[in-house]
């Protein structure tokens, strides 16, 4: 039982990491990026390739820039000319843009299945309830842990935070206070992205590498934004924990029906609070 809570939570972490960066990207640019997945994946590619030459470690931090400047040239040329026309307009681009990035990596990865060991410092395992269980998985959820803490702190107690927390609710008022709307908008973009470069790199050494890897997990993180609400980030780590239960004691005591159970949680927590958790029930 212990270890299929802390499979839970590890998965529930890994959730986390992918949808804070949806979180961000709506809360600001209410943007539905549905090349999320793809960035998510393409930072897991980068990681492989960097680690291959210089070590795990710096596979994730390249990764982390990498994206992160792929989200400054989306916010300029993609979200910010798209910000005043219709919703689907973007919905429709992003889309677009996961095909082109899944075909970029067909053409500069292959077809094929690829792994990446996770690093020497956390290739492990410690004994557990008798059980022995993998180190870089407790690696993982620290991390997830740390960027929830870490954003948290970002948001409410420094002055970028307070900036962004202000544009969300009202951008045209913030801009006429002196901010920098654009940029501030291009800064809470890169770090939406660099986070899914952050979650596809960690991702690695638990899934293997293809230039699909990045769409169940994107529904999955839809799930957990829709669940915890749009904009709201202590809803999406609730909702990313109790997915990572659900994934995890489903595929132990219902496997032919385990990957039903995250839309079931959906639909039951919207019929009793249609704006996520976050969000006033009825």
């Amino acid at each position: 039982m212990p270890i299929h809570i802390l499979n839970g939570f590890a998965y529930g972490g890994l959730l986390f990491l992918v949808a804070v960066g949806l979180v961000l990207l709506f809360g600001l640019r209410r943007v539905v990026n549905f090349a999320h997945g793809g960035l998510f994946m393409l930072g897991a590619y980068v990681g492989y390739s960097v680690a291959h030459v210089a070590g795990f470690w710096a596979g994730v931090a390249c990764s982390v820039l990498a994206l992160a400047a792929v989200g400054v040239l989306l916010d300029r040329f993609l979200f910010r000319p798209l910000a005043q026309e219709d919703p689907i307009a973007t919905v429709l681009a992003t889309f677009g843009l996961l095909m082109v990035i899944e075909d970029a990596a067909r053409t500069i990865w292959g077809k094929g299945m690829l792994t990446l060991d996770p690093p020497a410092s956390l290739s492990g395992v410690i004994s557990i309830a008798e059980s022995t269980y993998p180190t870089y998985r407790i690696g993982l959820i620290v991390l997830a842990i740390g960027v929830a803490v870490g954003l948290t702190l970002w948001l409410r107690f420094s002055r970028i935070g307070l900036y962004v927390r202000a544009s969300s609710s009202d951008p045209l008022t913030t801009g006429m206070q002196g901010v920098n709307t654009e940029r501030l908008s291009a800064t809470v973009v890169a770090i939406g992205t660099g986070l899914a470069g952050l979650s596809g790199t960690v991702a690695a050494p638990l899934l293997t590498l293809s230039p699909t890897m990045g769409s169940s997990v994107l529904v999955e993180s839809f799930i957990v934004v829709v669940i915890g609400g749009l904009s709201s980030f202590s809803g999406a780590l609730i909702a990313a924990i109790a997915i990572g239960q659900l994934h995890s004691f489903g595929l132990v005591y219902i496997p032919w029906g385990a990957s039903m159970l995250p839309f079931l949680l959906m639909v039951v927590v919207l019929i009793a609070r249609p704006d996520g958790l976050s969000g006033a029930s009825r």
